[in-house]
């Protein structure tokens, strides 16, 4: 698709459904040979087609890219009619940048790396999706969450519902989950707890599994926790344990003000 299809598939999408308009501007960057990449909500309905979809009317559209690719990024998404936040994208372009869409939603571009409670590293796996960031990048965006509300929860349920533990294809990789959270305290707490949490917020709430579910979460989740067990930790891993939760281990993001 070339920019101006991408923008007339984005112009004519849902006002109720940002996945069209999103799917149009990263299919369109594909073809363009530029990494833009769907992360967030939009990115779990893409790796689990087959479960409801989690619709909000004012939902944003968040993407990624790689700082070399930056500009390229930019310069695409004003062909197909984005329009940019030129003040913030020039202070803050390095890091992030903002657009407005077509449609008049929200477009936020993460450049290499996504900070929340912690900060996940995009760059390593960042080629192996062709239209969203690596599935357990999309996973580990999740379980970053200190305090997680229902959306993020389900997101969670859905992707453990729908892809396998491994390392190869489109799948969970254990390899890049154990290796991040046994060099990083902070995040081996912070997903552990959350692992720890999560078979009791599915039993309260059975209805977040989907129907028709190809593999048991909960059994995703016991694997997880052994995997985080399991994982060589490093020397900064164990110097940091020892301090433990006397010291605060997670950031609280604030919203960014455009």
């Amino acid at each position: 698709m070339s920019a101006p299809d991408a923008a007339g598939a984005a112009a004519s999408a849902s006002a109720s459904d940002p996945l069209p308009e999103a799917m149009a501007l990263a299919e369109g960057a594909a073809k363009a040979g530029i990494g833009l990449k769907l992360l967030g909500g939009l990115a779990v309905r893409v790796l689990c087609p087959d479960y409801p979809p989690r619709l909000r009317r004012d939902q944003d559209i968040d993407f990624a890219c790689l700082s070399k690719e930056r500009k390229k990024v930019a310069a695409y998404l004003e062909t197909t009619g984005c329009e940019p936040d030129r003040r913030f994208n020039n202070l803050s372009g390095h890091q992030q940048m903002y657009f407005t869409a077509p449609s008049g939603r929200p477009i936020d571009v993460m450049v290499d790396q996504l900070t929340m409670c912690h900060t996940l590293d995009l760059r390593p796996s960042f080629g192996r999706q062709p239209f969203t960031i690596d599935a357990i990048d999309v996973l580990l965006s999740k379980l970053q969450i200190v305090e997680l509300n229902e959306k993020d929860v389900r997101d969670i349920v859905h992707l453990l519902s729908a892809l396998p533990l491994g390392r190869e294809g489109v799948c969970l990789d254990t390899d890049r989950f154990g290796g991040l959270l046994g060099a990083d305290w902070g995040w081996w707490r912070t997903v552990t707890g959350n692992l720890i949490k999560l078979p009791g917020l599915i039993a309260e709430k059975p209805d977040l599994v989907p129907a028709g579910a190809a593999f048991d979460p909960r059994d995703q989740v016991q694997r997880l926790s052994q995997l985080a067990a399991d994982a060589p930790k490093t020397v900064k891993w164990r110097l940091r344990a020892k301090a433990g939760d006397r010291v605060r281990w997670y950031e609280l993001p604030e919203e960014v003000a455009h």
